[in-house]
């Protein structure tokens, strides 16, 4: 399923998207047989199929599942049970998804044909950009790239993060070269365990051979502002290393340190003091642009709960866009963003439909799961209430502007797997939709019978720091808390502010936070509002303002726990009692809403 192309042949790579968008039809339904004739003997598949791998008795018989569903068999396989409970190929990994489910990373299966078709996904991305930007093959990409040590099961299989996995395979330390593709960061940067050596070494790096960078970029765009923020913190050291042709001695990685000094060859003072007068002024506003002066664009994800950085990244892009290439999940890799120099709010994914079998249950307006009342062909997903929910639909046949939960079936051992992404359909590549990243599901505040999601929250919060900007202040990054101890409970939200182009915290007027906090719940759906006036369910929302790095702290308290460096986001909703303390130990003020919202009940029209 695999098609082979050389990622240096632009027109080549171009005409493929073709073909897999014009068939995606074809190509599902080759994926879907691929999928079933090989693994139908498995414990797993067995259960249900009876022998008969044709897709009617799949859809009619393979539930749709979520992963506590699916847990027993991968705990088993896990703790030294075969491969064959579910995957008739040899299970090589265990994938640490960012969900968790019990406190706990989920567990995603993953083969050695896995890591090929990420690599197959890697490529096919380069005759995108190629074909909006020039001349990325007379540069150097300066991508942050960081790995998280793997755990050991009982089994001895490795359980680590995705991208963990892909860094350390074979298939990225021995890659064909690309000229489209080369990194200003050095393998042995990228693979330090030591994430502070690793981000030291990277930036010494990129600023040694900032005349050749000509894009500039993270997975997350939350990682790429904490390396602006650690270039900030490190800047007299990096540019001591640069002027002396030195690594600092606690840099004690051996890889590491050759790979840098092999870079730095020489003492170059003259750079040093380049750098230094460019982040001499009082404002680091457009600061990319200055260090890498022929930066063409930033690579970051921006979509989903990341988008909350735009504004920041603006500030310090210099006017570079922001580009959004890939969706991809520890399940598997997604799809591709055909126009990366769109705005960041219009970004949408196609799907590759040969990446795996793709399903898609219907949500309402409120990304909640639709329900049928009457008889329809398909198959129908039974709630907790026995209702029948909407028809799980084909790729190829999802509507303008539907919401949809995401199903996957893949090539690893996932079956009509939910992987809980809210996703709305923007339009269509030929024959391949394309699919704006909404949220996921099931990410909510809730005190009482309201339910605010984590793109309700986006909005409200981004109204109500609109009343700040003008004043020179900037949300860097917020999260929020369901506060139940106090009676009636209520929503409390934690925000990180600071001054334009400085870290000191703005003095803050206290009408004007007031105000905040009623613009952020008039913001809010109608459900909220009206436990707020009416049922008097909900208190009054809170604002607790926090000094600046308390938000790496919590980075640092998740990444402790387990969450891995290069897919941390932060969360949108708190609940775990130790990151509550580290966010209210750090409170310098709070405000409340003093007014209630607006409400009035709910009226159909006609």
């Amino acid at each position: 399923m695999l098609p082979v192309f050389d990622p240096n042949d632009y027109e080549a790579g171009l005409k493929l998207l073709e073909d897999l968008t014009n068939n995606a039809c074809q190509i599902q339904q080759k994926v879907l047989e691929e999928i079933l004739t090989t693994n139908l003997h498995t414990e797993y598949l067995k259960s249900f199929l009876d022998g008969d791998s044709g897709k009617e008795n799949f859809k009619n018989k393979v539930p749709v599942v979520n992963y506590e569903d699916i847990k027993p068999c991968i705990e088993r396989i896990a703790n030294g049970e075969p491969s064959s409970i579910i995957s008739a190929k040899p299970i090589t990994e265990l994938l640490t998804s960012s969900g968790t489910s019990g406190g706990q990373p989920k567990l995603m299966p993953s083969t050695a044909e896995e890591l090929e078709r990420k690599t197959f996904f890697y490529n096919i991305l380069v005759p995108v950009m190629n074909k909006y930007v020039d001349g990325l093959d007379q540069g150097k990409a300066m991508y942050l790239l960081f790995i998280k040590p793997e755990i050991s099961t009982p089994s001895g299989l490795m359980a680590r993060p995705v991208l963990t996995s892909y860094y350390k395979s074979n298939n990225f330390r021995n890659r064909a070269f690309n000229r489209y593709n080369v990194y200003t960061s050095p393998d042995e940067t990228i693979l330090c365990s030591d994430s502070k050596q690793s981000m030291y070494c990277q930036l010494l790096c990129g600023l040694a051979q900032r005349e050749e960078v000509l894009r500039v970029g993270a997975v997350f765009a939350s990682a790429l502002l904490r390396a602006i923020k650690f270039l900030e913190e490190y800047l007299k050291e990096l540019c001591s290393n640069i002027r002396t042709g030195s690594v600092s001695d606690w840099i004690t990685d051996p890889g590491c340190r050759n790979a840098v000094l092999s870079i730095l060859s020489k003492p170059n003072s003259e750079l040093a003091d380049l750098i230094e007068d460019e982040c001499s002024g009082k404002s680091w506003e457009g600061i990319i642009k200055k260090l890498w002066p022929r930066t063409k664009y930033i690579e970051v994800i921006v979509t989903g709960s990341m988008a909350q950085y735009i504004p920041t990244l603006e500030f310090y892009s210099g006017g570079l866009p922001l580009v959004s290439t890939m969706y991809g999940s520890s399940e598997c890799y997604l799809g591709i963003n055909f126009k990366p120099l769109c705005n960041p709010s219009d970004v949408s994914y196609t799907l590759l439909p040969n990446m795996a079998y793709f399903e898609f249950l219907p949500v309402d307006n409120n990304h909640e799961e639709a329900v049928h009342n009457v008889q329809c062909n398909g198959v129908r997903v039974p709630d907790q209430n026995g209702k029948e929910k909407a028809e799980v639909v084909d790729l190829v046949d999802v509507k303008l502007g539907h919401y949809y939960e995401l199903i996957v079936t893949t090539f690893t051992g996932l079956y009509r797997y939910r992987v809980g992404d809210i996703l709305m359909v923007t339009g269509f590549c030929n024959n391949a939709p394309q699919f704006r990243f909404v949220h996921r599901r099931n990410v909510v505040l809730s005190i009482d019978t309201d339910k605010t999601n984590e793109e309700d929250l986006l909005k409200a919060v981004t109204r109500a720091k609109s009343l700040l900007e003008p004043l020179g202040f900037l949300l860097t990054e917020y999260t929020s808390f369901a506060d139940t101890d106090s009676i009636p409970g209520h929503y409390v939200l934690f925000w990180e502010l600071k001054m334009r182009g400085t870290n000191d915290l703005p003095e803050l007027d206290p009408i004007i936070m007031e105000r905040c906090c009623s613009v952020v719940e008039e913001s809010l759906d109608s459900v909220y509002r009206r436990c707020r006036k009416k049922d008097k369910s909900i208190g009054p929302l809170e604002i607790r303002v926090v000094t600046h790095g308390t938000f790496d702290a919590l980075m640092d308290f998740c990444v402790s726990q387990g969450s891995s460096v290069n897919q941390y986001k932060t969360p949108r909703c708190i609940k775990s009692e130790e990151a509550f303390e580290i966010l209210d130990s750090r409170v310098v003020g709070r405000f409340s809403s003093n007014k209630t919202p607006f409400w009035e009940p709910f009226r159909i029209e006609t």
